[in-house]
Parts: C-alpha cells; structure tokens; sequence
C-alpha cells in the first residue's frame, strides 16, 4: 500500500495550461499518474497533449472536470492570488485529496482556506510543497520520479530539497519507499506531521519513517510527542537550520524562531527524548534506518 495516492488515483490539474502546469503534467503522466484532465477558466472543450501521444481533456471549471472524469484528486499551479480560490473550488466540487503546489499564498487567504477545506472533509496538502510520490504507483507535485524506488520506509519532510536528498541517499543504499510527502513549510498548511505520521502507522506495507523537520514553530515538538504516545514503527529524524545564525529569519514563512521553541536544538533533544534518532547529516539517516529495519 501506501498513503493518500496509489495507481488508482485519478488526478486534474489546475492551472494545466500554464509553464509550470504543463511541464509538471507531462511529467507526471510519463511516470505513469492517472492524469484524467485539467482546469483553465476560458480554454475548456481544448486538449493538453501529454508525452507519447497521451492527452487529456480541459475544463473551464473544477465542478465540470469533476463529473466527467471522476477525479479523486486534485493539484495546483496557479498564481499566488488565485491558489486560494482554487483550492476551495476544488473542494467545493467533491475532490477528496488536494495538492497545492503554489508558493507565496498569503496567510490571511490560508485561514479562510483551512477552515473551508476542514469543513468539507477535504485532505490538503500544501501550499508550497512539492507534493508526493508513491513510488511505482502514483506522482503528484513535482518530486522528481527517478530517485525514487518501492519499499518499505516512509518520508515526511518540511523541506522539499531535503526530501529529494534523503530519498536519493536511501535509493542508493538500496532501501526503497512507501510514499514520500513534502508538507511545506508555510505557517498554515493544510497536512502536519502528524497526519502523515499517523497514516504511516496504519500503513501495513510502511516498516518505518524518515521525518525531516527544520527551525521554526513548534510542529516537530508535537509530533515527536505523538511518535513517543501513539506510534509502533520506529522514526528517525533530521532538522534542517543547526547552523542558523541567531535572530535570523531563514527559509520558509514558517521558519520563525521565538524564544528557545523553534531553535534546531530544542527540536532534536524533544526527538531524543522520544526515542527518535536524530542525523546530525542527511546522509546520516541511512545508517539509521538500516539499524531500526
């Protein structure tokens, strides 16, 4: 198994028409997603010609392309102003799963947005992530494919870039993955850590967990508690930012430091006391996922 997409994933993109939109559908279809259609406000009744002589259909609005295709799933390339507008349409049309791959969307947008999507029942991921990838059954985002390969380990990453090393570095050594999720890094988002926590643990085919954290908030705090509480799989653990100078806002909107909370350090001694093993290096956690495998 694995978690939030498999093959039978069936997914729209909006914005599919735009550079971004379109580069990103072309590769998610060539890795084989079911990529049923898209979304452009005034191009609907055009066709996207995908890879291989692949295409798809185009739809003015979210509630057409829903009921013509039977998409259970959804991901965004729009600009900053329209992300919100266009998750909530999304959701309004019965999608389940939404990805929002758009960065810059402004907070006071993202409160209304994550009220809206907890009302309806929606699962978002994002915004300003990278999405994720079931290896050998489904990519949505823009994680690159070929770093990747099946297995038994799961991802969970604030940061995009360290997800695709981690992965890297745990395909070269030869141990594969479940299902990689880049959460983001935003204040408000719409998927944390422990959501993906705990749908690794109910995952059968997911022996383990990778969780990459980073400086700001107090996320990876909480989750470690809920790894110690509720977890039976082993996770091992990188922050991102040890070598931040203090008082310096680094990164992501989310990567504000107030008081001792959000410091690199006081993240990795909560993970340790949970019983999480922390890499002083992204390479580091190889080592340990093959000691708890």
């Amino acid at each position: 198994m694995s978690i939030f997409i498999d093959e039978n994933t069936k997914l729209l993109v909006q914005g599919i028409t735009g550079r971004d939109g379109s580069f990103h559908a072309r590769q998610m279809m060539e890795y084989g997603t079911q990529v049923v259609g898209g979304v452009t406000p005034g191009k609907g009744g055009q066709t996207f010609e995908g890879p291989d002589g692949r295409s798809c259909p185009i739809f003015d609005t979210m509630e057409q392309a829903v009921a013509a295709t039977g998409a259970n799933a959804s991901v965004i390339y729009v600009p900053p102003a329209f992300a919100a507008d266009a998750i909530m349409e999304a959701a309004g049309a019965g999608v389940p799963f939404i990805v929002a791959i758009t960065e810059g969307v402004p907070v006071l947008d993202m409160t209304r947005v994550y009220a809206y999507v907890q009302d309806a029942g929606v699962r978002l991921l994002g915004p300003n992530c990278p999405g994720l990838l079931s290896p050998g059954k489904s990519k949505v985002g823009i994680l690159p494919g070929q770093i990747a390969t099946p297995g038994p380990v799961g991802v969970v990453s604030r940061s995009g870039t360290l997800t695709y090393e981690v992965v890297y570095q745990l395909t070269n050594a030869g141990i594969g993955q479940s299902t990689c999720v880049g959460i983001g890094g935003d204040p408000i988002n719409g998927t944390n850590f422990i959501d993906c926590l705990e749908a690794f643990e109910n995952d059968p085919e997911t022996k383990a967990v990778v969780m990459i954290g980073e400086i700001g908030g107090t996320d990876e705090q909480q989750a470690a508690e809920f790894v110690s509480s509720r977890m039976t799989k082993p996770v091992v653990g990188f922050i991102a930012g040890q070598t931040a100078p203090p008082g310096r806002r680094m990164g992501h909107a989310g990567a504000i430091i107030s008081g001792s909370e959000g410091t690199a350090a006081e993240k990795i001694e909560t993970f340790e006391r949970n019983g999480i093993g922390v890499a002083k290096k992204p390479s580091d956690v190889v080592g340990l996922i093959q000691a708890v495998l």
